[in-house]
């Protein structure tokens, strides 16, 4: 699991390399939770290096958008894989997520590719 963060405008994006499953979770939800405390209105979740998410690694996404929200901020995924999507569709979590296709139309605020703009 690697992790990387980075800024672009007042957007915070973590760049997520590996497996997210109950071994990488936690880290992943601290990273997540780290950066919603420090960053601007947005933080956005690359996810084109992940090609696995189990249940706890929902739970941490789930977590992460809760926080998001209680602090009046947007959590973002993009670059999600089939397999990570299927993991979401399954769960009915994509309509609470704002889903992009890439970094562009994330940051742009383009339409979604599935789940909702908020």
């Amino acid at each position: 699991m690697e992790i990387k963060k980075r800024q672009s405008g007042e957007s915070v994006i973590l760049d997520i390399e590996g497996n997210i499953d109950l071994h990488s979770s936690p880290e992943v939800r601290r990273f997540i939770l780290d950066a919603l405390r420090d960053c601007g209105p947005r933080l956005l979740l690359n996810l084109t290096g992940v090609r696995y998410i189990d249940s706890s690694g929902v739970a941490s996404l789930v977590e992460g958008l809760k926080l998001a929200r209680d602090r009046n901020r947007t959590l973002v995924l993009f670059g999600l894989s089939t397999l990570a999507r299927q993991v979401l569709e399954l769960s009915r979590l994509t309509r609470f997520f704002e889903i992009y296709a890439d970094e562009a139309a994330a940051l742009a605020g383009a339409p979604p590719a599935g789940g909702q703009a908020r």
